[in-house]
């Protein structure tokens, strides 16, 4: 399993950066350029990835101000989750974590390992912009 992460501290309370991040409607400001045909429900959203592949994903698990969890809701290219994890650093200010596990074998890991550090690092500075 592969595993990549970032995080970014938002001054906002952990409730705040919550109740964006858990109606995936607000994902698609979360994504860069070479995402297109977005569609999204506050539980489901569908997209393409430039160049890639399709992919829908679900929230498969919720805790309320702490994670949000996503896992393809169809067949994926490779086995993937994306997790939001939040802590309280103090009454305004959070840390976000963002983690894309993915069951990536040795030639997939050398295509896919830098494009997904850069959407973990695209999401979290996009983020920290749109709450900040």
């Amino acid at each position: 399993m592969t595993t990549i992460q970032n995080n970014v501290t938002i001054e906002k309370s952990v409730q705040e950066v919550y109740a964006f991040l858990k109606d995936l409607n607000n994902h698609e400001q979360l994504m860069p350029e070479n995402i297109y045909n977005w569609s999204s429900t506050a539980d489901e959203a569908r997209f393409t990835i430039q160049n890639m592949a399709k992919l829908a994903l679900k929230v498969d698990e919720r805790i309320e101000d702490q994670e949000i969890k996503l896992v393809p809701s169809e067949k994926a290219p490779f086995d993937v989750t994306l997790k939001w994890t939040l802590s309280t650093v103090s009454a305004n200010v959070t840390v976000a974590t963002f983690t894309i596990e993915a069951d990536l074998n040795m030639m997939m890991k050398m295509i896919a390992s830098g494009p997904l550090q850069k959407l973990a690092d695209f999401q979290v500075s996009k983020l920290k912009e749109i709450l900040g």
